[in-house]
Formats: C-alpha cells, structure tokens, sequence
C-alpha cells in the first residue's frame, strides 16, 4: 500500500509537530471543532509523517504544519492555518481575518512563534497516545 493510500480519500491529512504541546492542544481543539469528521492526524516524527513529506517534496526537518488534501493540493505554514480554520465550527472560521495580512508576513510570525514554542510551551519526550475515543483520527 502507497503512502497516499493510507489516507482516507474523503479527508484531509494534518501534519503536526507530535511533541510539542502548544501543537498538541491545538490538534484537540481541531478535533472538537471538527464536526463534519473532515481531518485526519499523523505527527510530523512518525514514519507516516516522514513518508508524506517525502511525497510532497517537504524537507522533514520542517517546523511548519502541514495540511494535505489528498489529489488536491498541500499547505504550510500559515497558509495551512488559515485552510484549517474555515473548515472548523465556532468562532474558529473568525481567524481567517488574517487573510488580509500578506502571506511573507504572516508567514515570518508563523516561524517566529514555531522557533520559540518549546521555549514558551515546553515539549514531550514523545507523541502521547491518543484517546480510544479520538485514536481512529490518527493515521499510523
């Protein structure tokens, strides 16, 4: 099975950097956001993670998140964000205000706030094992 056929057709794959916490409390918002099921997750350390970046052609030491929408197209960085958010219920479809900032500048306080979210967040030693609930969101 190719890497890409890991991946549900009828949703979108988010990458995520797996130890960083900041990042791991926004996978669990997406998730509760997501109410029409529309994403699935894999962390950017996992052999599935690493795989896909090598599809897409994405240096795997990348500190962005990634959303690919399998036969359609990939984003990063706050491209990502923005593709993520007006997809998700509540006040989160809000966010994309941020639309009117020009993507290099947006995209330099996105990697500005990804080199410091250790300092600010702290991170794990390794990716916490989902919920039975949530597990089946997660593509290993």
């Amino acid at each position: 099975m190719s890497v890409i056929e890991k991946i549900p057709t009828n949703k979108q794959l988010i990458l995520f950097d797996g130890v960083c916490n900041f990042c791991d409390d926004t996978v669990q918002k997406i998730i509760k956001a997501d109410t029409k099921n529309r994403f699935v997750f894999a962390s950017l350390q996992s052999t599935l993670g690493h795989e896909i970046l090598q599809y897409l052609g994405i240096n795997k030491t990348t500190d962005s998140i990634v959303l690919y929408q399998p036969g359609y197209a990939y984003y990063t960085e706050s491209d990502a964000v923005l593709h993520i958010v007006k997809q998700l219920n509540g006040f989160y479809p809000l966010l994309q205000i941020g639309k009117i900032i020009p993507k290099k500048l947006r995209d330099i306080a996105y990697n500005n706030f990804a080199k410091n979210r250790y300092k600010w967040f702290g991170k794990k030693d390794e990716c916490p094992i989902p919920s039975p609930e949530i597990r089946e969101k997660f593509l290993s």
